[in-house]
């Protein structure tokens, strides 16, 4: 694969994956794991997570003509992401640090979106764009 045109499904992925970089730029010395848990209940986790990311994108790209295939993997990508990071006010039992079993499920969605990015860079040779090296 060398066309570096991204495919649609990838945008929520790259959204995800340049604002847990901005987060471990700002701080270089939290590990991945740390920028993506601070990645949790900003702005752009709030849009992906109400599914508001995905109804403003499915909205622009849906006046150009993609295919309908297209158009159904964003809608699945949506309700996926819609539930896997489900918001809870509380996502820690209290006087501890482990994580409650939606937050687990919540960081491994956006670990998972983190990577595809990363393999998508590395795929499409442009290896230029992997700041996290979460699949080295």
């Amino acid at each position: 694969m060398s066309s570096k045109e991204k495919p649609y499904v990838i945008l929520v992925a790259e959204a995800i994956y340049s604002k847990v970089c901005e987060i471990k730029k700002k701080n270089p010395e939290i590990s991945n794991i740390n920028a993506i848990e601070n990645f949790i209940g900003s702005t752009t986790y709030n849009e992906i997570s109400s599914g508001k990311f995905h109804d403003e994108l499915i909205e622009k790209v849906s006046k150009k003509k993609i295919p309908a295939e297209t158009l159904r993997l964003l809608h699945i990508q949506k309700d996926l992401s819609v539930k896997q990071l489900i918001q809870f006010p509380e996502l820690y039992y209290a006087k501890s640090h482990y994580p409650l079993e939606i937050s687990q499920r919540a960081f491994d969605h956006l670990w998972r979106m983190c990577e595809s990015y990363e393999l998508w860079c590395k795929e499409s040779k442009q290896k230029h764009l992997i700041y996290l090296k979460i699949i080295d």
